[in-house]
């Protein structure tokens, strides 16, 4: 998308708008407006995918390391490579 984007606002909308972005706010610009809130719901979504994933781990993140069960990596790829060969006969 290499050109820009027109936007059509109108009514209340536009009247927010116009109140958002001028002279006597933080964006000089519409473009700048518009810019500025795209950028914070990027922000957010990024927020929520981060808080998602947290979401799904926290149930391994808060269980007691008694649970856990030692394990060597090495033994753990020699497995993986015998049941793969079973499964492939």
């Amino acid at each position: 998308m290499a050109g820009g984007i027109d936007v059509r606002i109108t009514g209340k909308l536009r009247r927010f708008f116009e109140a958002q972005a001028g002279p006597n706010w933080f964006c000089e610009s519409a473009g700048e407006y518009v810019r500025d809130l795209i950028r914070r719901d990027y922000q957010r979504q990024e927020e929520r995918k981060w808080s998602r994933l947290v979401d799904q781990l926290r149930p391994g993140m808060n269980v007691d390391e008694s649970e856990f069960v030692p394990m060597d990596p090495k033994e753990v790829i020699k497995s993986a490579k015998k049941e793969r060969a079973r499964n492939a006969s």
